[in-house]
């Protein structure tokens, strides 16, 4: 579990920690850049309902950190970036009680899904069950080589209920979803990339850095015009074609207020690089 002492740690390597944790580690680690680990490598990183209030937690404080450009959510250790849920906690789990985790675990991946800034699920192992769903709800995946996804609730004779029966069939389709979800068998990362269940995939030990190209290159990209391009994407699914285009629209012309967008285009004009403040 996190201590002092590892927030300690983390500074003096250049990471300044931005909140204390028992389960989760978040820091930046440069500037505009946050990460976020969830740090239970003992259960590999299973999520139990400590660990999904901290993550309430640490988005509240990532939404109103007006420094921030881009968040990666990773998982300790090489084994993986979320086995799963805590079986333990499964055990006396009853329809009531079923019911009630998984809206409150939906509403903290909405949460993380509506983030003002770009999220990147940075996938160093096996993604499972509410682990995939807390990738998906990220706006972009970076998968390990190494990395297992699934969702496997049926072989424990329940359903997925953070999200994955929504969200992956958005992703993948629903034929691939359908497959995934009622086999409920893993799938190596070549074949998630390949059906557009993740964005990219690295060597496992060059994942990190990975992660850090693409987060890096969402950084340098002015701020309120990702916010409002994420938004219009995430809409896309809720409504029909009209509706998504006026409210495209909308924000279209709202980005259209910016200093970031005068700026832009007097950069191409002039011929030189933009220099964004995220105004």
């Amino acid at each position: 579990m996190w201590v002092k002492k590892r927030a300690r740690a983390s500074t003096s390597t250049g990471n300044k920690s931005m909140a204390e944790f028992a389960n989760l580690i978040l820091e930046t680690i440069e500037p505009g850049i946050a990460r976020l680990t969830v740090n239970r490598p003992e259960k590999r990183n299973s999520l139990n309902d400590e660990t999904i209030e901290e993550l309430d937690q640490a988005f509240a404080a990532i939404e109103t950190d007006d420094s921030l450009r881009v968040l990666i959510v990773t998982g300790a250790g090489d084994k993986a970036f979320i086995a799963g849920a805590d079986i333990g906690e499964l055990v006396d789990r009853d329809p009531i009680l079923g019911r009630k985790v998984t809206k409150r675990r939906q509403q903290v991946y909405t949460r993380l899904e509506e983030l003002p800034i770009p999220s990147i699920a940075a996938i160093n192992g096996w993604a499972m069950g509410t682990g995939l769903e807390v990738a998906m709800a990220c706006t972009m995946r970076v998968a390990a080589k190494s990395a297992r996804m699934g969702q496997p609730e049926v072989k424990l004779g329940i359903t997925p209920g953070a999200g994955g029966t929504q969200r992956l069939p958005r992703l993948v389709g629903m034929g691939l979803a359908m497959e995934i979800i009622l086999t409920g068998d893993p799938i190596p990362a070549d074949r998630a990339l390949a059906i557009g269940l993740v964005n990219r995939m690295a060597d496992t030990d060059m994942l990190a850095e990975e992660a850090l190209e693409l987060a890096r290159k969402l950084a340098a990209r002015p701020k309120l015009a990702l916010q409002y391009a994420k938004e219009a994407v995430l809409r896309y699914a809720e409504g029909s074609l009209a509706e998504g285009l006026a409210h495209e629209s909308y924000l279209h012309a709202l980005s259209c207020g910016t200093e970031d967008k005068k700026e832009g285009v007097a950069a191409f004009l002039e011929k030189r690089d933009p220099v964004f403040s995220g105004r």
